[in-house]
């Protein structure tokens, strides 16, 4: 009976703990830090946020990885692959004898095994990807040659002012067209795809803060656009209204009759 007894507790605390690591666990946001990227594998600012380890019988671990303009990876391959997805800016990933590919905020890029590779910022424009990798071996990565300065600075095909296959013109695009490849080169990459889709500001609140310097400054053509990515953003009639009420206060009469005069175009 002692014996059995026995048994049954072990078997009891064998289970307890069995079923503990099992439980679900939760690492809330601003709980996890970050640090910076080993040197001996990047180049330039890269900070790294651990998002999972991998836990048996899962060999699967997660990282969220922002790299400012300019910086990226060495070249090397995973032996079980890799995906990308792209939460915040512009960056650029390119297999070895492949041309550089743009990336941008949405995008999923999925690395197959064994595939030599490097990926990071574009050179006007910081990045983060969350990035998922399998382990074999106790390893998930093979670390090889720097990319230098020649090989970053290709242009990609996608990029330069040219719309990106299978999509129609940017905004950018269709203001300047080609009179100016640069700034739209400036205004996609750095004005819409890092500022605009940084993680401080949800877009609705980053439109409610550009419609009201706009609003104080008097510039119609300007206010008249962002009116438009506004609504897209979810303010509604009611809050661009009661904006303009408020600004009357602050930016003048004037002001605050010339933008009723254009959302009244754009919120009918």
């Amino acid at each position: 009976m002692t014996l059995l007894t026995t048994s049954v507790t072990t078997l009891c605390l064998i289970a307890s703990v069995t079923a503990r690591a099992q439980t679900i666990t939760i690492t809330h946001a601003g709980s996890r830090p970050s640090q910076p990227a080993a040197a001996e594998h990047f180049t330039g600012s890269v900070r790294v946020e651990f998002l999972a380890q991998a836990v048996d019988p899962s060999q699967v671990s997660s990282a969220s990885v922002t790299f400012e303009p300019g910086a990226r990876t060495d070249w090397h391959v995973h032996p079980r692959g890799q995906v990308l997805i792209v939460t915040a800016g512009t960056g650029r990933v390119q297999r070895w004898g492949d041309p550089i590919e743009e990336i941008r905020q949405g995008d999923v890029v999925r690395i197959p095994p064994g595939q030599k590779h490097w990926h990071g910022a574009s050179p006007n424009a910081s990045m983060t990807h969350i990035a998922i990798q399998e382990h074999l071996n106790g390893t998930t990565a093979e670390w090889m040659e720097k990319v230098t300065d020649a090989q970053y600075n290709e242009v990609p095909p996608s990029s330069g002012g040219a719309a990106r296959a299978g999509s129609e013109p940017s905004r950018a695009q269709q203001l300047i067209g080609d009179f100016a490849p640069k700034l739209v080169e400036l205004t996609d990459n750095v004005l819409l795809g890092d500022v605009w889709e940084r993680p401080g500001l949800s877009r609705r609140d980053r439109s409610l803060v550009t419609v009201s310097a706009l609003i104080a400054l008097n510039r119609p053509d300007q206010l008249r656009s962002h009116l438009q990515r506004a609504r897209t953003n979810g303010l509604t009639k009611d809050e661009i209204a009661e904006t303009i009420t408020h600004l009357a206060f602050y930016a003048g009469w004037p002001n605050a009759l010339n933008a009723v005069a254009i959302a009244k175009e754009v919120f009918p």
